[in-house]
């Protein structure tokens, strides 16, 4: 007795997807199940690449379900279009001999198309360890830069033809199968029929499609078991829609108000004077003691150079004799952070001093000209200021933020950007450091002190640099080849500027994008955001050392000020960290969506209608989920929801230089006021 009850369901299961597929949307089912079947396979290689990261738990099969949730739902949109057509055709239209060779056709596509975007997840994910995200949004964007980087980095011809003879074998074999037939050969039935059949196909699909969201997503405990539970297809098409987050709509708020005040309290925790407290802005005096310096400021922003490839960090890492070599003779930041994961990012924080807010970094958002950066307060001091980048400057908008922000832009489009090797990401590091000397000799002829920002390109997929530069091949090396010959040219670079007569007039700062992955187990992955920050004054101007203060690149413009002794009127929200107290020190961290913040070993997670607290030890990594603070998250959300708010209100914007004396001259008043009252 007991067979025929186990077997019975899966018979009638049988029986009713016959009954489905003979008839006119039967393809539908078809089509259904090789998107699910192939996404079920992509996730379990995803599953074995990731073998060691994952948590082996039951969340892991959660993960598995609601994966095939979200399969359905990027099956039930793609599926729209085929639902209409296989509603409109006329009947006996798909018995026709040209029609059977048109859906051959079509299902050969399908298969392909399908295959190539499991190839294509392979590969993202290789680089990342996230499904598609924002990034992939912005690659399809930039695809001069991403299709000539596919070329360099992959044996394209190779893959694309493995691709093309898997999905003729998997149609030739669905084909043998007969399955195809079944559908064909079914009579279409009544029109009316038909279409109703065709109307309910449709409203399902789209019912499921609009329903699902990645909101419902719960919060795994590790993130990569969280990814895995992501559809690629579905999770591409979310970033897209999501590229712009406003945040009052998504994120917890206070009243703005309350929340500008709880950030002046935090923006004088250096001594700094609020210049306009009573107003929803971050205007203030920072007041240094001493003569103020006046060096020229070269800026080497490499790209993805983690701190973990620095010798002075991790002993076992070889590839940066040079840097190791030059931090001995300078001022080095042991725990300094990067605000998120791009160069975009790396770019907002450095030059704006910003929290890394919702969506997209203020260098692509629109009205993001004449704003409050480094440079401003640079040039109204009386310096040059230039970007310096090694590729085409338009990929993610640089040369129009900096270009509309003050700065002269040089790159590899200018007329005199010699080129002696590139790759589709740009001219190598040698060439790009050529022209910033080629730079700074006119800077220093003139007799105008100056400040450039550089940004690199060779730490970049496909690794490739000039042959003979180092010990490591080009390319085939991977990341460490590339680390190693930036390291060499910036070597290179520094030695050759000792040869200059400017170069004792000269700071030179080697500080990092982001780092070179930040993928990780739990949401913002804390350690995969720590990053080099050198200041080397061969001059003398700023003295050598350690700083083991917690820092993010947030607080990098007001440092460096500081040790020049600037005193200036500021919005930036970083602080010198030379003056706040230790555990009052704190540092920012996003991706995209999600918004950190890390003081006195707490951090803050802020996500769409959501947070997390965790206890986290800088020292060893590990994060410990905590109640809620209200301190810690109400600081974070004032953070954020201020920095977006003078975003939106067009109020972090530059100062004239008539503004800017003026501003001074108040605060100068306001801090001999202040040391005549202690």
């Amino acid at each position: 007795m007991s067979v025929p009850i186990s077997f019975a369901p899966s018979k009638a299961a049988l029986l009713l997807f016959r009954r489905a597929l003979s008839g006119r949307h039967g393809g539908i089912l078809l089509f259904y199940g090789l998107f699910l079947g192939v996404s079920f396979l992509t996730r379990a290689a995803l599953l074995i690449k990731a073998a060691h990261d994952v948590s082996w738990l039951p969340s892991l099969l959660a993960a598995f379900a609601w994966g095939v949730l979200y399969d359905i739902g990027a099956a039930s949109f793609i599926a729209l279009p085929l639902i209409v057509v296989l509603t409109l055709l006329p009947s006996g239209a798909l018995r026709r001999g040209w029609m059977r060779w048109l859906v051959a056709g079509a299902g050969f596509a399908t298969v392909l198309a399908l295959l190539f975007g499991a190839t294509a997840e392979w590969t993202f994910w290789d680089e990342f360890g996230v499904r598609f995200n924002f990034i992939a949004v912005d690659y399809l964007v930039y695809t001069t830069e991403v299709m000539g980087n596919i070329r360099e980095s992959y044996p394209m011809p190779l893959i694309l033809g493995g691709i093309a003879v898997a999905a003729a074998l998997f149609t030739w074999l669905l084909w043998r199968s007969r399955l195809p037939h079944r559908w064909l050969d079914a009579p279409d039935g009544p029109w009316r029929r038909r279409y109703r059949s065709g109307a309910l196909w449709f409203a399902s699909a789209l019912v499921v499609g609009v329903l699902l969201s990645e909101n419902h997503l719960p919060a795994f405990r590790n993130n990569f078991n969280r990814e895995l539970a992501k559809n690629g297809v579905w999770s591409l098409f979310a970033a897209f829609n999501n590229n712009v987050l406003d945040y009052r709509q998504f994120y917890r708020t206070l009243p703005e108000a309350e929340s500008f005040a709880r950030l002046r309290e935090e923006l004088v925790e250096d001594g700094s004077i609020l210049l306009r407290p009573s107003e929803f802005d971050t205007l203030r005096y920072v007041k240094n003691a001493g003569p103020e310096l006046r060096p020229n400021v070269i800026q080497i922003t490499v790209e993805s150079l983690s701190a973990d490839f620095l010798g002075i960090f991790n002993r076992a890492s070889g590839l940066t004799p040079n840097l190791v070599e030059v931090a001995g003779k300078s001022l080095v930041f042991d725990n300094f952070y990067a605000t998120g994961t791009r160069t975009d990012r790396g770019m907002e924080a450095l030059t704006l001093s910003l929290p890394p807010t919702p969506g997209r970094s203020m260098i692509k958002r629109p009205r993001n000209e004449d704003m409050f950066t480094l440079g401003s307060v640079f040039r109204a001091k009386g310096y040059d200021t230039a970007f310096i980048y090694g590729g085409f400057g338009y990929f993610d908008n640089m040369n129009y933020f900096f270009g509309n922000n003050g700065y002269r832009v040089i790159d590899r489009n200018s007329p005199r950007s010699d080129i002696t090797f590139a790759n589709v990401w740009g001219a190598c590091d040698e060439d790009l450091f050529r022209w910033t000397m080629r730079e700074a000799d006119a800077g220093a002829a003139s007799g105008k002190p100056f400040h450039y920002f550089v940004m690199t390109t060779s730490n970049h997929r496909p690794y490739t640099f000039p042959e003979g530069r180092i010990d490591l091949p080009s390319k085939v090396s991977g990341r460490a080849g590339a680390v190693k010959y930036s390291d060499y040219a910036i070597g290179k670079f520094l030695r050759d500027a000792a040869e200059k007569p400017w170069f004792k007039n000269t700071v030179f700062v080697i500080v990092a994008d982001h780092c070179a992955s930040s993928a990780g187990k739990t949401e913002l992955p804390v350690q995969n955001y720590h990053i080099p920050l050198i200041l080397y004054a061969p001059g003398g101007h700023i003295a050598a050392g350690h700083i083991k203060t917690l820092t993010s690149q947030m607080d990098y413009a007001p440092t460096l000020l500081g040790l020049l002794n600037w005193s200036y009127p500021s919005r930036f929200f970083g602080h010198d960290v030379r003056k706040i107290q230790p555990d009052a020190a704190h540092a920012f961290v996003g991706s995209y969506q999600k918004l950190g913040h890390l003081e006195k070993g707490e951090f803050v997670v802020l996500r769409p209608r959501g947070e997390s607290t965790y206890k986290y030890d800088l020292g060893t990594g590990a994060m410990t989920p905590m109640p809620e603070s209200a301190y810690g998250i109400l600081g974070t959300i004032s953070f954020y929801q201020s920095a977006s708010y003078l975003y939106e209100h067009g109020l972090y914007r530059s100062l004239s230089l008539e503004e800017f004396e003026r501003y001074g001259r108040l605060g100068e008043a306001a801090a001999a006021l202040r040391a005549s009252q202690k």
